[in-house]
């Protein structure tokens, strides 16, 4: 696990799988996932603050986006209790922690951001229907993997093994002549990865890596980088729609979806709509920053490792 092979393939996986077509029709929410992604940032500054070294709260700090797979990614090259620093000590191994951690708040999204969504945003604003998204064109499908892999080359190529597997999946799934590669991606080989990848964390969690006062700390970073980021997403949804026009305006709600559990929080977007108002239909516009969120975290998470790494 710390040569980092299973989250590319677990990504190969997602791409085969994901639809990236509301995020093509509507690429302004785009945005909705980069500003999730301030719970990285606040999760390494808080890392720093209660005492890891910079590889660690690097590592630490990708949990604010919500990925599992990019936190272990991440973890297995900077806090593998393998790397040395300058001054001669040992990073300590957290990847077992930060794994848990990771997946943990991956599925208490139902729980956690529902009572977020509804502190946040007014009854009359997560009641706002949104524009149907466009129909999306196969050549537009094909084309948005190779241009989004050339711009995140150019952004952060740390994150070429995440993200080229990711649109390299995609591109399997929407070129039409490789379904049969696409359906092993997406399926079989997801399904092996997963297995392998959760028994190798178990196997990394002995007594005296895991229970410990930085494994606590780890998880209460992680709660709170998860509430700023579905916050960050929440409020600049408000935001963005103080610059859009009427009839044009966002549903606030979907900035929830910018953390990058996929599909858990667009679902739980569009429950929370349906509560407001039965006939608001918000899954397919909160897919479009959910995608965004893993690509956005993906992003993050190569931005560190260029510094860090």
């Amino acid at each position: 696990m710390v040569k980092g092979i299973y989250p590319p393939l677990i990504f190969l996986g997602i791409g085969a799988m994901t639809d990236f077509s509301s995020l093509i029709a509507n690429p302004k929410l785009m945005l909705l996932g980069a500003a999730a992604q301030i719970g990285v940032f606040a999760t390494f500054m808080g890392a720093l603050y209660l005492g890891f070294n910079l590889p660690e709260a690097g590592a630490i700090g990708i949990i604010g986006g919500a990925d599992g797979p990019t936190a272990i990614f991440l973890s297995s090259k900077l806090a593998n209790g393998v790397n040395v620093l300058a001054d001669g000590t040992t990073v300590k191994n957290l990847i077992g922690p930060i794994a848990i951690a990771a997946y943990s708040y991956m599925a208490l999204v139902p729980v956690i951001q529902p009572p977020l969504m509804r502190m946040l945003i007014s009854k009359e604003d997560r009641k706002i229907k949104m524009k149907p998204p466009r129909a999306v064109t196969q050549k537009e499908k094909m084309i948005f993997p190779v241009v989004a892999l050339i711009l995140t080359t150019f952004i952060s190529p740390s994150a070429l093994p995440l993200l080229g597997m990711l649109f390299f999946g995609n591109l399997l799934k929407e070129s039409g002549r490789t379904e049969r590669l696409a359906d092993t991606a997406r399926t079989k080989l997801i399904d092996i990865v997963t297995i392998l990848l959760g028994v190798t964390v178990g196997a990394s969690t002995q007594a005296d890596i895991f229970i410990t006062k930085d494994s606590l700390l780890i998880f209460g970073l992680g709660a709170i980088s998860f509430v700023i980021a579905t916050c960050g997403g929440l409020l600049f949804a408000k935001f963005m729609n103080r610059f859009l026009k009427e009839g044009s305006k966002i549903n606030p709600l979907i900035g929830a979806a910018g953390v990058s559990a996929v599909p858990d929080s667009a679902r739980v977007v569009h429950t929370e709509g349906l509560k407001s108002d039965p006939s608001n239909y918000l899954l397919m516009h909160a897919m479009a920053p959910n995608v965004a969120g893993v690509i956005g975290s993906a992003i993050a998470a190569g931005i560190i490792l260029s510094f860090l790494g």
